[in-house]
């Protein structure tokens, strides 16, 4: 993530928490968003903590109450909890030829040089609006601005899809996947300049051991939300260094979790890059993961990408799990017609009265790639653009959409479509 040992840097994802109840706590905060795990000999968040609770207090001074939290509602729908924060995720952002193509044709309508990728996503930034945190996942290393550019199987994709990413209200992206060193090295170090240079947060590969140690921590008004993520493989290639790619396994997952917690993390979310491709069910790997994640008491959400389909969601003890969110973006196939489509998630957690942060709400919106031009379009019953492929063909996804999302008992458990109209 590019922090130097013992540095707390500044997060684009919010103006920081409003003064809490405890001076331990007050003592444990930084006005950075994002906490890297302390190198030897140094202070962590944890023990500042540990040293201001385990100050003698004053006997000249009197007690004095702790003051109440101060509301923090969020961006989401009505919440009952004094503190609620709203968190949107979104699938792979896969960018193929078709795809950077259209974003030539779109800068030169704008009169621009080079590529914007900020119109084929420009329907994602109302749902993004409506959250207090919003974070992609870029699947693939980048290039440099002028290219060579390259698909599949071997991507080195337009970085212009890193800034419209920024552009569109997202503050932070994963970046393990399947395809992490399909440029070595370079490449990834290259993606994650590129996503620095734009100002977005990111986790999942690294550029040293050090950073690899870190953990995402993204500052909100109302909590800090750490951010875990990893991918079940890497294509049969392999990194110069093991650390330079978070893999998928549990009891790494989690002890990352737990680092997280130590360093303040209100709300912790393991994400997973892992999935068979085009399935309308998660594989054993994804439910094994996941059911160990939530089993460990260390994750409030868990979410996926990878498999280029909608998956189920399924709330496991009191805990969701997101099995697959589809693409982002990607070029139309006409082999898979679940390719074209993806799923848009965002979740609100609420603080209880002890103190505990759970999801007290989760929606989802339907979506598809539309071409002529290529544009990433909500097929939601409020949908705002309007038709995308047309009202029968938008009903079909709709339909096929709802129906996987709710194979597992999503519905039933509370989940429900996103309706902008009914946010407001």
């Amino acid at each position: 993530m590019g922090e130097s040992p013992g540095c707390y840097r500044k997060s684009t994802a919010g103006r920081g928490v409003a003064a809490l109840a405890a001076a331990a706590l007050l003592l444990s905060l930084s006005s950075c968003g994002v906490l890297a795990e302390q190198g030897a000999g140094q202070r962590s968040a944890e023990a500042a903590s540990t040293t201001a609770a385990s100050a003698p207090p004053s006997s000249a001074a009197p007690e004095v109450p702790a003051p109440s939290p101060e509301p923090t509602p969020g961006k989401g729908p009505v919440c009952a909890a004094v503190r609620c924060v709203s968190v949107l995720v979104t699938g792979d952002m896969l960018v193929h030829a078709q795809l950077w193509d259209q974003a030539r044709a779109d800068a030169a309508a704008l009169g621009k040089p080079g590529l914007d990728f900020t119109p084929l996503l420009e329907g994602q930034r109302e749902y993004i609006g409506a959250s207090d945190l919003a974070i992609c996942h870029q699947e693939t290393p980048v290039a440099e601005p002028g290219g060579p550019f390259s698909a599949y199987p071997s991507f080195n994709v337009p970085p212009q899809i890193v800034t419209a990413s920024k552009d569109v209200g997202y503050q932070a992206c994963t970046t393990a996947s399947n395809h992490t060193i399909d440029q070595g090295t370079s490449g990834l170090v290259r993606t994650l300049d590129a996503l620095d240079a734009a100002g977005l947060q990111h986790t999942g590969s690294y550029r040293t051991e050090a950073d690899s140690q870190g953990i995402l921590i993204l500052q909100t008004d109302a909590a800090r939300i750490a951010v875990i993520e990893a991918a079940y493989g890497l294509n049969g290639q392999y990194p110069e260094q093991a650390w330079q790619v978070d893999m998928l396994d549990a009891p790494a997952m989690i002890a990352k979790a737990k680092k997280a917690r130590a360093l303040g993390a209100d709300i912790v979310l393991g994400v997973m890059h892992a999935g068979d491709e085009y399935a309308s069910v998660p594989n054993a790997q994804q439910q094994d993961t996941a059911h160990a994640l939530v089993d460990s008491g260390e994750f409030t959400m868990i979410y996926g990408h990878h498999t280029h389909s909608v998956l189920p969601i399924e709330n496991y003890k009191g805990t969701w799990i997101v099995y697959g969110l589809g693409n982002g973006i990607t070029e139309l196939s006409p082999w898979y017609v679940v390719n074209n489509e993806g799923l848009l998630v965002r979740a609100q957690f609420s603080q209880d009265a002890a103190g505990k942060w759970q999801a007290s709400d989760l929606a989802w919106v339907p979506s598809v790639i539309v071409r002529d031009p290529y544009r990433w379009c909500s097929v939601a019953a409020d949908a705002p653009q309007g038709p995308c492929a047309g009202a029968e063909a938008d009903a079909a996804t709709r339909l096929r959409t709802r129906t996987v999302v709710e194979s597992m008992g999503a519905a039933a458990a509370g989940a429900r479509e996103l309706l902008i109209s009914g946010e407001r």
